[in-house]
């Protein structure tokens, strides 16, 4: 399928101020700024494996487009919600177990690169990730 491979990031657009947004303090930031991510999924029709890797952490997530599962943030801040596909854009909506407040995070390919695009509390960033 389109997303599935392993993705790096490259790149990152307003991630500080979004970050900052979502509660993360300075330190995190700071780190989280230079995390080395690297996203792995594999796609077999609506299931999703997705592995996650940084210099801080490695997760395996596994979900069904529609289907709602709790995750935690590299922070610790928990959500819950789902994944759906809308066209060629993988949409996730998530709501905080905190405070009860919207994350919305899309994940596209674009010219060979994955864009994952975040929204929360009217701040938008982006982290753009190659092959």
């Amino acid at each position: 399928m389109t997303f599935n491979g392993t993705w790096k990031v490259d790149r990152s657009e307003n991630y500080e101020k979004f970050m900052e947004q979502m509660g993360v303090n300075m330190v995190k930031r700071k780190l989280a700024a230079h995390d080395n991510l690297k996203i792995t999924i594999e796609q077999t029709g609506e299931k999703f494996h997705v592995k996650e890797s940084s210099n801080f952490r490695t997760i395996e997530i596994d979900f069904t487009l529609g289907v709602t599962f709790d995750y935690s943030l590299a922070d610790g801040t928990e959500l819950s919600g789902a994944w759906n596909m809308e066209g060629d854009t993988l949409k996730g909506v998530f709501t905080r177990k905190d405070n009860g407040k919207t994350l919305t995070t899309t994940r596209i390919i674009e010219g060979g690169e994955l864009v994952q695009s975040y929204s929360y509390e009217g701040v938008d960033a982006k982290r753009i990730f190659k092959k």
